[in-house]
């Protein structure tokens, strides 16, 4: 792009930074100033590289700091940066990042579906899938009228250590799949969707639906969940990498990576709970049917509640905010 259409299309976003760190218009929050910013290093990285001797690096260079220096002289020492980045951060990012998370929920939900139809179709999908010694382990839990008697086999703190960071481990590699053009995460997504399908297809054919349903969402709700969170991270470096619009492959592609490895950094506290919940709850297979559904429907509320709703009221809150 030549540096006057560069200019062009951005002139009106930076008069505006002016005129709120000028104080011509409402003072701007901190919040504000976070995302004028980041705004602005994209718009800095991306003169920098074309225009490295420009009066126009040297104008957003300044303005850059300007808006560097007004996030610091306005930081209150009381604020936790631990809290806001899961209390803004994160929010914020995740609604920037939106389509490529509903992208990441249709692959998995569409790989769940094929994980079923496989199944009914194949007899030996099943096997294919989830392994001979997991079926027949469980098969022999089901004669002994033990069918969830798996998450009884390890000792509770081992059981947690392993799963949880076997979880962690997991979503990193799905979102670092996204450098290979977000076909990676795609495969991946694809592999464990249909894993889950025919996991419960599995449970189904033995008459254990339900009661497979009501063990495994104990946990399985937030770890599902973040998998396919991570999913979308990583569809959202990948599509930076595939979509640079106005910046350089590797500009588009660092701010991408930026985002996604925040919400993947957001997601180690769920994979936490979800291990915590698989190791110290789930092996209780008695527990009532109202506790359980208790369980799971809080888990689907926070997450329905984090990662849609509360995305979206902060972004109303911004947008009122700028219309003052």
């Amino acid at each position: 792009m030549r540096e006057a259409a560069f200019v062009k299309k951005n002139q009106e976003r930076w008069k505006r930074f002016e005129k709120l760190l000028g104080g011509q218009e409402q003072k701007a929050t901190p919040d504000q100033l976070s995302e004028l910013f980041i705004y602005l290093t994209d718009d800095l990285s991306y003169a920098r590289t074309f225009y490295p001797k420009s009066k126009t690096t040297a104008y957003l260079n300044h303005l850059a700091v300007q808006v560097h220096q007004s996030i610091y002289k306005n930081k209150k020492e009381k604020d936790n940066r631990f809290i806001t980045f899961w209390k803004f951060e994160v929010p914020q990012i995740v609604f920037q990042n939106k389509r490529p998370l509903f992208y990441s929920f249709i692959i998995f939900l569409v790989s769940a579906l094929i994980g079923v139809v496989s199944a009914v179709h194949d007899e030996t999908f099943v096997r294919l899938i989830l392994g001979d010694s997991y079926v027949n382990m469980t098969i022999e839990n089901i004669r002994k009228n033990d069918p969830m008697a798996v998450y009884k086999s390890m000792e509770q703190m081992d059981m947690f250590s392993y799963i949880t960071l076997n979880n962690i481990m997991v979503s990193f590699r799905i979102f670092v799949a996204g450098v290979i053009a977000s076909v990676g995460v795609v495969l991946m997504l694809l592999y464990n969707g249909i894993m889950l399908g025919a996991f419960q297809y599995f449970f189904y054919e033995y008459g254990l639906l339900f009661e497979s349903f009501m063990t495994i969402w104990i946990h399985g709700t937030i770890e599902i969940s973040a998998i396919v969170i991570a999913g979308g991270a990583g569809l959202a470096m990948g599509n930076s990498l595939l979509f640079p619009g106005t910046y350089s492959r590797i500009v588009s592609l660092k701010k991408g990576a930026k985002d996604g490895l925040k919400i993947v950094i957001g997601l180690v506290p769920l994979f936490i709970f979800a291990g915590f919940l698989e190791s110290f709850v789930t092996r209780y297979t008695k527990f009532p049917s109202f506790i359980k559904l208790g369980i799971i429907g809080l888990s689907a509320f926070f997450i329905v509640y984090y990662f849609v709703l509360y995305p979206i009221y902060l972004k109303k809150i911004q947008q009122r905010e700028q219309n003052q």
